[in-house]
């Protein structure tokens, strides 16, 4: 993990209890006699973001619907803090000013903006072509006075479209980020998980349980994450004066010589790839930026 990730060490799951108690009922032993929960309960995966949430980063509240994407803290972390080493690095951009964000595709969750607002004050704009996903954001700002000022919700009503619409002319952003829906259909999104509950050494069955879980649009899209990117390197061409850099997660390594290949093709178009590792996942960042 990036060195300034809080979450880098092993949980403290009594820290975690106290700031939320309702996680002790998820807790269990390990055959290393170690105080963990049982991530292959959906419930569970949920508590103990709840419980990172409200230690860490100063939230009071924190929910999603039933059935939505509920993405690890620490992972998410990891993202931010790429991605500030990325603004720092820009001589282009001036230091110590207000960063400006853009989270395509937030989700329910709402987490990218608290985390990159409590670390490192950005500003944060998330948008989502779900209207219950922003519903339930817009409830976890509500409920965190401190979050009044820093994140704005701005709904995508056309699901082909990225950044059209939900870009204002007079916006200016210095950062964009994405964590794309990566399969291709419901039935490639379904086999991931039986194979992920395998590894979990859960009880498999005709339905297995997503431990993550997450909602059609979050998990796939037609093309999966290759055609989204694509998309979105193509549409961000006429942003290139309004947003500075553009960046994305890109879960399979394999699809990375297609968007270097369509950048390559974009007069003044300049990209990198920031490798990122969690555990035994590999992923990665892919960033681009118009010189103009």
């Amino acid at each position: 993990m990036h060195p300034r990730n809080i979450h880098e060490k092993q949980y403290n799951i009594i820290q975690l209890v106290k700031a939320d108690p309702e996680l002790e009922k998820y807790i269990i032993t390990n055959k290393n006699r170690i105080l963990t929960i049982n991530f292959s309960i959906p419930d569970a995966v949920k508590e103990l973001n709840r419980a990172l949430l409200m230690k860490y980063y100063d939230i009071e509240y924190w929910d999603i619907p039933n059935g939505y994407l509920c993405p690890p803290v620490p992972g998410r972390s990891d993202y931010i803090h790429h991605l500030a080493d990325l603004i720092q690095s820009d001589n282009d951009i001036k230091k110590n000013k207000n960063i400006r964000c853009l989270d395509i595709g937030m989700g329910a969750n709402c987490i990218y903006p608290i985390v990159g607002a409590k670390l490192y004050g950005w500003d944060f704009v998330g948008t989502d072509i779900d209207e219950r996903a922003i519903d339930s954001a817009q409830r976890v700002i509500d409920r965190n006075e401190w979050l009044h000022d820093k994140v704005e919700l701005r709904h995508q009503k056309f699901q082909h479209l990225i950044f059209d619409t939900v870009v204002k002319p007079e916006d200016r952003f210095d950062i964009t980020m994405c964590n794309p829906p990566f399969y291709k259909s419901r039935q490639d999104a379904k086999l991931a998980t039986v194979k992920k509950n395998k590894n979990l050494k859960s009880s498999i069955s005709s339905k297995p349980v997503n431990n993550f879980r997450g909602k059609a649009n979050e998990l796939w899209c037609n093309g999966g994450e290759r055609k989204f990117i694509l998309n979105m390197i193509e549409e961000s061409r006429k942003y290139s004066d309004q947003i500075r850099w553009f960046t994305t997660l890109v879960a399979s390594k394999y699809h990375l010589n297609s968007f270097y290949r369509a950048l390559q093709k974009i007069p003044g178009a300049k990209h990198q790839t920031i490798e990122m590792l969690h555990g035994h996942k590999k992923s990665r960042i892919l960033a681009w930026r118009y010189e103009v």
